[in-house]
């Protein structure tokens, strides 16, 4: 069995505002920064065995440090990215319901049914993102791996491993902080639930 800890990564500038990041590029901010040596230092003796983080430079950033003071590679998998939020990238919410009202409140209906325009399928997005820590998994198949990725497409993927509808991804997963832990435990046919977005520290 393998214990996979999903993390998201530090904050960004968009945090703030809580403006839509998906698939776009945006920096860690100071907190970020932080936040990413606070993860890294519980990294230090967490008995990792390997790191692996989205392709997306706020994620990697955030795992870099985690995967020098664990003493291992840090590896990287296109699959781990964030959602693609299409036409609602770099908007709040606020500002999505004012361009396209309708679509927002589809979207807050059902997200999985109801992508935001032009944005990646949830389904298809909670499919690669487990095929990821599956492979994971396979690669590791014992020990503990520290995974750093993204808010929606770990929670989407939370919902698709223990078998729970995608559409209840914002009801039963409200909130995942920066570099808060989540764990589970991934063995063949078996998925449990360890933590979730359980706190490493404070940063002030």
């Amino acid at each position: 069995m393998t214990d996979l800890v999903l993390v998201r990564h530090g904050e960004t500038v968009w945090h703030a505002e809580n403006r839509y990041a998906g698939s776009s590029e945006v920096e860690l901010t100071p907190r970020g920064h932080e936040q990413a040596d606070l993860l890294a230092g519980w990294a230090a003796g967490a008995g990792l065995t390997a790191v692996w983080a989205s392709t997306l430079s706020r994620a990697k950033i955030t795992a870099a440090a985690s995967a020098a003071k664990a003493g291992v590679e840090l590896r990287v998998d296109a699959r781990l990215r964030e959602l693609d939020f299409g036409e609602g990238e770099g908007l709040t919410s606020a500002e999505m319901k004012a361009r396209f009202p309708e679509a927002r409140a589809a979207f807050e209906a059902d997200p999985a049914a109801n992508p935001l325009p032009g944005g990646e399928d949830p389904h298809a997005a909670a499919e690669r993102f487990a095929a990821a820590l599956y492979d994971i998994h396979a690669a590791h198949p014992t020990g503990r791996v520290l995974v750093v990725a993204h808010t929606t497409a770990i929670r989407l993927a939370l919902c698709r491993l223990i078998g729970v509808p995608l559409g209840e991804y914002r009801r039963l997963f409200p909130r995942l902080d920066n570099c808060a832990l989540t764990e589970l435990r991934l063995s063949i046919g078996q998925v449990a639930m360890l933590q979730y977005n359980s706190p490493i520290g404070v940063v002030r």
